[in-house]
């Protein structure tokens, strides 16, 4: 019995690392591409009439 709850939490702990370091990457990216975008628009915002 307790080997079974031992796999289970070992198993659980694993899929939340992954998960954790994925969701950390994918913001990480995210943020990367916001940055750079918004610098674009820095140096452009001369050429845009409103």
């Amino acid at each position: 019995m307790n080997e079974k709850i031992y796999k289970t939490m070992s198993r659980t702990g694993a899929g939340n690392l992954a998960i954790g370091i994925v969701v950390l990457v994918t913001g990480i990216v995210a943020g990367t591409l916001t940055i750079i975008n918004g610098v674009q628009l820095l140096k452009r915002k001369y050429e845009i009439m409103i």
